[in-house]
Parts: structure tokens; sequence; C-alpha cells
């Protein structure tokens, strides 16, 4: 039997593999959708990026059909907010940050609201026909609906 000589031995190959295999597991993680939510009874069966676009960035306050929309964020610090934001209007959150203050401070309108979590944000869409909210992973649940799936740059 002819074994090839490999220059490392075999457990630093095995170790080389599973860094190479975390790291591929890692860049996987940090390009995963995001899922836009509304309350399953919503008649808004699917949403263009610019309608949630401006749901989220205070420039509409209903949906397509009319009927009042409310829409809810995560906390300021969260790490899926910040990859929202960049997914959905290609800016930092610092940036979002700085629109939000103008707006506030000239008075013209407010923030979405921000919950804990996801858990949350499930929890109140689930329960109020009116909201939108968006989580990092696709919804299970049979009280809400995916209206945008939301893919981020590479």
């Amino acid at each position: 039997m002819n074994k090839a000589h490999h220059p490392l031995p075999w457990p630093a190959r095995l170790v080389r593999r599973l860094a190479l295999a975390a790291a591929l597991a890692c860049a996987g993680a940090a390009r995963a959708d995001l899922y836009v939510v509304v309350h399953a009874g919503n008649p808004q069966r699917a949403m263009a990026q610019k309608e949630v676009v401006d749901l989220f960035m205070g420039r509409s306050r209903t949906f397509a059909q009319g009927d009042f929309a409310l829409p809810f964020d995560l906390p300021r610090d969260s790490a899926v907010r910040e990859r929202f934001y960049q997914a959905l209007t290609g800016q930092s959150l610092a940036q979002v940050n700085s629109y939000w203050s103008r707006l506030m401070f000239t008075g013209q309108t407010m923030p979405p609201q921000a919950l804990p979590g996801e858990s949350a944000v499930a929890d109140l869409v689930r329960r109020n026909p009116s909201a939108i909210g968006y989580l990092s992973t696709e919804p299970t649940d049979k009280g809400l609906r995916v209206v945008l799936v939301l893919k981020e740059p590479h």
C-alpha cells in the first residue's frame, strides 16, 4: 500500500479542514435572509421593497390597500436590526439613526417602536393585524405571513 506524502501530519490537516468548515459556516450565516412579516389575516399578500422602506422609514403609514400599518423594530443595538436596514435601504445603521434624528427633531414623525427581541416582534405581529415586523429566521407560525424576503448583499 503506497501512502501519499502530505506536508502536514493528519491531526493538523483535520484541524485545518475543521477551521475552513467553521469559516464557511460563519460566512453563510452572515448572509442569511431576513423575513418581513405581517399578521396572517392581513390582506397584504406580498410587498415590494420600496413599500417596506416607506413604512420603516416613516414615509408611509398605510399598507397598499389603505389599511393602517404599524411597523415594529428591534433594539438599537441589535445585529439583526443593523442587517435589516442595510439590506432594506442600503444604508448603515448610523445613517438610519441620523435620518430618524432629523425627522424627530423637526417633529415630522417617530421611528418604529422597538421591541426587546424577535420573539416579541413575532408575538405582537401575530396578535395585531396592523403590525409589520422582521425576523432573521423564516417563521413557521401559521399566525404570520412573510410578505418580503430580503437577501443580504454578498
